[in-house]
C-alpha cells in the first residue's frame, strides 16, 4: 500500500471500495486519456489505494496502473505510454486489506479464448468463496484477491457457452451475488452493469456523439458532459459504433438497495445519485437534525469535509450563526512516525480548532458518522482545549451497528463503538455534552424521490439481499471471518 493509503487508512472514517468509469469515443477529437485521467481524479474521493487506465486503441490494450493517488500514477512519463484509442477504462480502489496487493490494482485485463475485455468494478461479491473455489477446482489460478478477477473469470466461463459476450455477461450476473456496478472494455464495445439490487451507483453520460459510463455524476460535469440517466439495478449498457443499447436481467430483486451512506459520507456533494442530489440530502439532513435536538448554542459548525453541508442546513434550520471550528490540513507529511503512534500524530495534525471562532462559546458540531469513536473524541477534546463552554455532538446519520456485506468497510462489529455502547456511553467516552443522531426514518426524508429503494442495513440489520455466511476478508492474510 502507498504511503498516501496508510494515511488515509489511519482515520476512523467509512471507506467506499472504488470508483470506476469507461468512455466510447465518437468524435475524433476527443482524447479519451485525458478525459479518462480528468475523471479519475473526481473519483478520487472513492479510493486511494491504487489507480489505473487501460486505453484500446484499434482493439490493443494498454494499461496503466500503480498503488498511490492519481496524481502520483498519472504523470506525465505515464501518460503518454498510453494512446489516444476508441475505449478507455479507469478505476480508482480502496480496499480494507492491509496486505500489499499490486495484482489487485484495475483495471483488469484478462485474455481469453474469444478475446481481451479489461474489466473495472466497485462492489463486494458476496458468494466470493464459493465461486473462488469452484473455479479453482476447475483449474483456475487467481493471482489476487480481487472481485474484479473472479468477475472476470466467471465471465469468460459463460462465454464458452454463450453467442456473445453479451449474453456472457448476462449469465454472469445471474451467478454472482452481491454488489457490483462495473464496467468492461471489450475489443469493439463498453460494456456497464450493475448488480439487481443497485447496491452501488453506475450512471450514463454524453459528451456530444460519445458515452460515458461512471459511478458519479459529478464525474461527467468535470469532463464536459452531460448526465443521461443512471443505470438500472439488474442493466446491462452496450455502447459500440451503432450507439447505445440497453439489456435488462431477466432475474430482478424484489426489492431494490442503494446503499443510504452514498448520500450521507461517500458520494461527492454534487453528484445526483438515482434522482437525488447529495448535496440537498445533507443539507436536509442537517435540518432534520434541528427538528430532532433543538440545542440552544452560539454557533454551529461542521467537521471538514463531509459535515460541513449538514450543519449549514441545521444552522438555516435553526437561526444559530454557522461558523468555521476548524481548520483542516490537506497536506500531511509522509514520514510522520510510524505504526499506531503515526496514526494518533496523523490524527492530530488533521485538524485544528480556531480559538478565536469558538472560545467562550456553546457549540454545535456536526459529524456525518461515528464508527470506532477516536476522530468524534479527539474533535471533542480540540474544542474542549480552544475554549469551548458546551459542545454539542450530532451526527447526521443514525448509529452504526451492523457489519456492511456490500462495499463499505464495515466488516466487525466489534470495531464499531455503538455495537458495543449505548448513546449514553458514547457520549461519556468522546467527552460531549449532548451526543445525538439523526433517526433512521429521518435519514430516508433526506432523499425522499429517490427512484429506487435503499438499504440502511448497517443500521437496522434489515438487508435486501442475502447476507453471507462466509464473508471473505483478505485471503493472503488468511482472514476469513464467519457471520451468524
Amino acid at each position: 500500500m502507498s504511503q498516501t493509503a496508510k494515511n488515509t487508512a489511519a482515520f476512523d472514517k467509512v471507506k467506499d471500495e472504488c470508483g470506476v468509469f469507461g468512455i466510447y469515443k465518437n468524435d475524433d477529437s476527443l482524447d479519451v486519456v485525458s478525459i479518462t485521467h480528468d475523471a479519475l481524479y473526481s473519483l478520487q474521493h472513492r479510493g486511494h489505494v491504487s489507480a489505473g487506465i487501460t486505453v484500446n486503441d484499434d482493439q490493443k490494450f494498454t494499461t496503466v496502473k500503480e498503488l498511490g493517488m492519481v496524481s502520483e500514477v498519472f504523470n506525465e512519463k505515464n501518460l503518454q505510454k498510453l494512446p489516444n484509442g476508441k475505449i478507455a477504462v479507469g478505476h480508482v480502489r480502496y480496499t480494507l486489506n492491509a496486505a500489499l496487493d499490486r495484482a489487485a490494482n484495475q483495471p483488469l485485463v484478462i485474455r481469453y479464448k474469444e478475446g481481451s475485455i479489461a474489466i473495472a468494478s466497485n462492489g463486494s461479491i458476496t458468494n466470493f468463496p464459493e465461486i473462488r473455489q469452484e473455479l479453482e477446482r476447475g483449474g483456475s489460478i487467481f493471482q489476487s484477491n480481487s472481485n474484479a478477477e473472479l468477475m472476470a473469470y466467471v465471465i469468460a466461463t459463460e462465454r464458452i457457452h454463450t453467442e456473445n459476450l453479451e449474453d456472457a455477461v448476462l449469465s454472469a450476473m445471474k451467478r454472482l451475488k452481491g454488489a457490483y456496478s462495473t464496467v468492461i472494455c471489450a475489443p469493439t464495445r463498453l460494456i456497464g452493469f450493475r448488480d439487481i439490487y443497485g447496491f452501488r451507483p453506475l450512471c450514463i453520460g454524453k459528451i456530444n456523439d460519445s458515452y460515458i459510463i461512471t459511478s458519479e455524476s459529478c464525474v461527467i460535469d468535470t469532463v464536459g458532459g452531460e448526465l443521461v440517466r443512471d443505470v438500472k439495478p439488474g442493466e446491462m449498457i452496450v455502447i459500440d459504433d451503432e450507439g447505445f443499447h440497453s439489456y435488462m436481467l431477466d432475474q430482478q430483486a424484489e426489492k431494490t438497495s442503494l446503499c443510504l451512506f452514498e448520500y450521507v459520507y461517500v458520494a461527492r456533494p454534487d453528484s445526483v445519485i438515482d434522482g437525488v442530489c447529495v448535496h440537498s440530502a445533507r443539507l436536509k439532513a442537517g435540518e432534520l437534525l434541528y427538528k430532532e435536538y433543538p440545542i440552544d448554542a452560539d454557533m454551529v459548525c461542521g467537521v471538514p469535509d463531509s459535515g460541513i453541508i449538514a450543519a449549514e442546513g441545521y444552522a438555516r434550520a435553526s437561526g444559530i450563526p454557522y461558523g468555521m471550528g476548524f481548520m483542516k490540513n490537506k497536506f500531511l507529511g509522509r514520514n510522520a512516525g510510524t505504526g499506531m503512534d503515526k496514526k494518533k500524530r496523523l490524527l492530530h495534525t488533521k485538524l485544528t480548532a480556531l480559538k478565536s471562532n469558538v472560545a467562550g462559546k456553546r457549540i454545535v458540531v456536526i459529524d456525518d458518522s461515528i464508527v470506532r469513536g477516536q476522530t468524534s473524541q479527539h474533535i471533542v477534546n480540540l474544542l474542549r482545549k480552544a475554549g469551548a463552554k458546551e459542545i454539542h455532538m450530532l451526527i447526521s446519520s443514525p448509529p452504526f451497528v451492523f457489519p456492511c456485506y456490500f462495499g463499505i468497510d464495515i466488516s466487525d462489529s466489534e470495531s464499531l463503538i455503538a455495537n458495543r455502547m449505548s448513546i449514553e456511553e458514547i457520549r461519556r467516552e468522546i467527552g460531549a455534552d449532548t451526543l445525538g443522531y439523526l433517526s433512521v426514518e429521518s435519514l430516508h426524508k433526506t432523499v425522499e424521490g429517490v427512484q429506487i429503494d435503499l438499504c440502511d442495513g448497517c443500521f437496522t440489520k434489515q438487508f435486501s439481499a442475502e447476507i453471507p455466511t462466509t464473508f471473505f476478508v483478505d485471503k493472503y492474510a488468511n482472514k476469513i471471518k464467519h457471520k451468524k
